[in-house]
């Protein structure tokens, strides 16, 4: 079987779509926080053989390991405004150390969440060199776990027989529905011209960075998890690995193309950067994707412009999850 934990979250549950089409329907266990409604219908009519609560999850683990092929490890507490530190370490550092420990005494395969929140603000650049892990300073403690596990599971002698740990970055595209204020700013925005007829992009507090011209590496759903079945599939080269397109493109791009997608003009304004996050804000972000590509990843990433319209077109209009 396959494991994949965070299955209810937005990555996680896009990739079950894609296993499920790539012809795994009997063989999958997904794993999360079931007590929680919230976000179940992201699992609607997708093919599952196994749902385990995460509480459970390590135990079961254990008992079933010579059934368990392999195991992407998506689950974890994203909300990068969080503070709570001791969330972070449970579910992001301790639970992360458990799942690895397992697959190291079992010789299972996994891959992991890292992110880019683990580069801070940028000054060690952007590429996914394992040297550079140590001197990293993330912005916020959901970036610190992230880079503790990418330090801690770098310094293991004894590993699973093959390992990965990928740094998304900006992620967008269908199934975010419940993610609230953490959510794309492609979501966003269509919500608020719906509401309003405008959208409302942060301002610059950065000397020389225009209002909305803050850049990130929107990377569409669909082709993150066409990454992770590429490294399911090939196993080659443990290590950490940046996902994103390559290409850092403006919010103002963001928001100008989702209104073209809507198929309306362009209502743009700008409000001041919430002061709660205004000091740990990134921004600039551009992945450095020359590793995957190493090691024979050559499928082209969706453009900004195509995937915000097949996501505007295919999903946020129609209200559906993929």
């Amino acid at each position: 079987m396959i494991v994949i934990t965070g299955a209810l979250g937005f990555i996680g549950s896009c990739l079950v779509k894609k296993l499920n089409n790539e012809g795994h329907t009997t063989d999958l266990m997904v794993v999360d926080d079931f007590y929680k409604d919230h976000k179940e219908y992201n699992l609607d009519k997708k093919q599952i053989r196994e749902w385990v609560h995460r509480d459970i999850f390590l135990d079961l683990f254990e008992k079933m390991h010579t059934q368990i092929d392999f195991v992407f490890h998506l689950g974890a507490r994203t909300d990068t405004t969080s503070q709570d530190k001791a969330i972070f370490k449970k579910l992001n550092l301790d639970y992360s150390k458990a799942i690895w420990k397992i697959c190291t005494k079992h010789d299972i395969p996994m891959v992991y969440a890292s992110s880019a929140a683990t580069y801070g603000d940028g000054k060690k650049g952007y590429q996914d060199e394992h040297d550079i892990v140590e001197k990293l300073k993330p912005l916020n403690p959901y970036g610190v776990s992230k880079n503790d596990f990418d330090r801690w599971a770098l310094k293991q002698t004894k590993q699973p027989p093959y390992w990965a740990g990928i740094k998304f970055f900006n992620v967008y595209g269908p199934n975010e529905y419940h993610k609230g204020r953490m959510a794309s700013v492609i979501f966003h925005t269509l919500n608020q011209i719906n509401d309003s007829g405008e959208m409302k992009l942060f301002k610059s507090h950065k000397r020389g960075i225009k209002d909305g011209h803050q850049q990130r590496d929107f990377v569409y759903v669909k082709d993150v998890v066409d990454v992770l079945h590429f490294l399911y599939k090939k196993q080659k080269g443990s290590g950490l690995y940046n996902l994103g397109t390559g290409k850092a493109r403006t919010f103002l791009d963001l928001a100008t193309l989702t209104f073209k997608a809507m198929k309306k003009e362009a209502n743009i304004s700008f409000i001041d950067t919430p002061k709660d996050i205004r000091k740990n804000y990134q921004y600039f972000t551009e992945a450095d994707i020359s590793k995957l590509r190493s090691i024979g990843y050559k499928k082209k990433f969706h453009s900004l412009e195509d995937g915000i319209q097949d996501y505007v077109k295919n999903f946020l209009n129609k209200k559906v999850v993929w």
